[in-house]
């Protein structure tokens, strides 16, 4: 292990922000990790994966520790079913890909989500009606308190939307070193439930596709909407879709009743909050080097040498605008480092 000091992080955070850390270690074991949390002569630690879902909006006066385990492993499979071991420095879609290419469905919906697969319980990712506690069985994380390596169930990691446990009650406790999925060898569910993806298929002429077909949909509507964070600075989309009542959505709905939204449960719908930026007029501006993205007002930009506090003031503002004219208030998907 090498530990630098004053340590750029631009190549390290898909915003691409020029932010410095005080001392910098790439982390390639379970061991290296366990050893290094250990270490007292650095006491102010912070973990860093791919740095896909974080705005960091100052240096951070820590040692910042890049997890970087790799492998990818088959733990156990019958005739229908495989379960992998995958480490939590391996590349989500990468990882994906690896699966794919054995016809190993389950992953399909959410090809192209940026960053490793250790964040991936964090925030629960998902996309195109698939999430990751769909396909979860278990991880394997550190303790930072006494270094132990320690067993999550799906139940003991608390997935919401967006949400888990390692965000609440374990947020900066644990440190994830590896994902436990279990996916289909055959009779795998194709999930088109999004329109977008039929609209593909159908573009396509793809009348019964498979998981190659499913990723390759998702990933054409993804690169035509988002842009690739090593030539346009981004995390994805920043914010939630918010989830209201059913008494608030009664009262949106009749004043928008165009407005885009998803039935949760009897009691609750989502609003696009995508839909609700671009209405209240922030597709496509420019504040500075800060921007909305001109195809998907869901993803804040960084057009060179926006800064963090840049982007956390664009995103104040629309959180601000969308509560105004919506009555509904919008909530960063992105962790933010102040």
């Amino acid at each position: 292990m090498q530990i630098h000091e004053n340590y750029s992080l631009k190549d390290y955070n898909t915003f691409g922000l020029d932010a410095k850390a005080r001392f910098f270690v790439a982390i390639n074991s379970v061991a290296e990790l366990q050893r290094i949390l250990a270490d007292n002569s650095y006491p102010n630690k912070f973990i860093l994966g791919g740095g896909s879902n974080m705005l960091i909006t100052q240096d951070i006066n820590a040692l910042v520790i890049h997890i970087n385990i790799k492998g990818i492993f088959i733990e156990n499979e019958n005739d229908s079913r495989v379960e992998l071991k995958v480490m939590a420095g391996e590349n989500w879609h990468e990882m994906v890909l690896w699966t794919l290419e054995r016809d190993f469905g389950g992953l399909e919906n959410m090809s192209l989500i940026p960053g490793n697969t250790g964040t991936a319980p964090v925030q629960n990712i998902g996309a195109y009606g698939v999430e990751l506690k769909d396909v979860f069985v278990g991880c394997e994380a550190i303790r930072r308190a006494d270094q132990e390596l320690v067993y999550f169930s799906k139940e003991d990691c608390r997935f919401g939307y967006r949400d888990s446990f390692f965000k609440n009650e374990g947020k900066d406790k644990y440190v994830i070193t590896s994902v436990i999925l279990r996916l289909t060898k055959k009779n795998h569910a194709i999930n088109t439930s999004y329109g977008a993806i039929n609209e593909e298929l159908e573009r396509n002429h793809c009348k019964s596709p498979t998981i190659k077909d499913v990723s390759n949909a998702v990933i054409t509507i993804r690169n035509s909407k988002l842009p690739n964070p090593k030539e346009l600075g981004n995390s994805g989309s920043f914010f939630k879709n918010p989830v209201i009542s059913k008494e608030v959505f009664e009262e949106f709905i009749a004043k928008y009743p165009e407005a885009p939204f998803y039935k949760v449960s009897e009691e609750a719908y989502k609003i696009p909050a995508g839909w609700l930026i671009e209405q209240s007029g922030f597709k496509g501006k420019r504040f500075g080097d800060a921007g909305v993205h001109v195809k998907q007002a869901l993803v804040l930009v960084n057009y060179g040498s926006a800064t963090g506090n840049d982007i956390l003031n664009l995103a104040h503002m629309i959180i601000e605008e969308v509560r105004i004219k919506f009555g509904i208030t919008i909530e960063p998907e992105v962790n933010l480092i102040k």
